[in-house]
């Protein structure tokens, strides 16, 4: 596929969170890039080059400023409401040609129907029919979400969790941002969407093992009733995202996040990042300290 011309600047907009933090140190040093923050402070891991502004999607005149010169944007939003529809109305007037968005495979999932994926289905809907070139990344659960379990690995050697036993197809972020370069900065991939596991379908219990065999200490796998989900998961989030994420778990319980799709060998030429590669390379935040 031919690159995209050096002179296009990359909006990285999320760029502090999982994805687009890892996305920032793929993109190569010689290329225009801007990233955007509501909190641009918290940025880190960029070139030298690339040039760091605050942006809101809330707020028009950020956006302005943030897509002035800009020809490709990397799309992340994690709010429900407006925001997709607020920054692709403000990339069209400022002349952007390209956008890819991160997505959800759960989006493809008849038996889906939680606020979180309908929301996402309405964003895709809206970038189809923005009039821009789009491509849409559609990830499967990603494997950093087990380090939620880090502190009590760290501390009591445990993992709790819902549905031990039940497999997901979950894919290493790395390889979300990689993918997520090639459609910035090639072309070929419009109007494409790729679905992006990892290599196998793997549950918690078997994560567990896994950990337990690279950190070469006893891990314990506990299994969490439905009620004290619910309740640990609303220390953390919205209550919306808090159903969205219990409705997604007996899913996975039934079987609709197992399946493995090949989107990532393809794109890539090599093999999906398996966990214990990714667990392994992440082995300090499980480390007791």
């Amino acid at each position: 596929m031919s690159q995209v011309g050096k002179e296009v600047m990359i909006l990285v907009t999320g760029a502090t969170g999982t994805i687009g933090r890892e996305v920032i140190r793929r993109l190569p040093s010689d290329l225009a890039v801007r990233l955007m923050a509501r909190e641009p402070a918290r940025v880190t891991g960029a070139a030298g080059t690339a040039e760091v502004v605050y942006g809101d999607y809330g707020d028009s005149r950020s956006l302005g400023r943030a897509l002035r010169g800009v020809g490709s944007v990397f799309l992340v939003t994690n709010r429900v409401g407006e925001d997709d529809g607020h920054i692709l109305r403000a990339a069209r007037a400022a002349g952007v040609r390209r956008v890819v968005k991160l997505s959800a495979a759960a989006v493809a999932d008849a038996g889906a129907d939680d606020a979180i994926t309908r929301w996402q289905r309405v964003n895709e809907d809206l970038l189809r029919g923005s009039g821009l070139e789009w491509t849409l990344l559609r990830p499967r659960s990603f494997m950093s979400n087990t380090l939620s379990w880090a502190a009590s690995v760290r501390t009591d050697g445990v993992v709790r969790a819902l549905y031990g036993a039940s497999a997901n197809s979950c894919v290493d972020p790395r390889d979300v941002a990689e993918v997520a370069v090639r459609a910035l900065t090639e072309d070929g991939h419009a109007a494409r969407t790729y679905v992006l596991t990892g290599p196998e379908a793997i549950t918690a219990v078997e994560q567990t093992l896994q950990l337990a065999e690279l950190l070469d200490r006893p891990l314990r796998y506990e299994e969490l009733e439905v009620e004290k989900a619910r309740a640990a998961l609303l220390r953390r989030h919205p209550e919306e995202l808090v159903e969205a994420l219990l409705a997604g778990a007996e899913r996975q319980r039934e079987g609709a996040k197992a399946a493995v799709e090949n989107t990532v060998p393809e794109l890539l030429g090599r093999p999906a990042g398996t966990f214990r590669a990714w667990a392994s390379d992440h082995l300090g935040s499980f480390a007791p300290e």
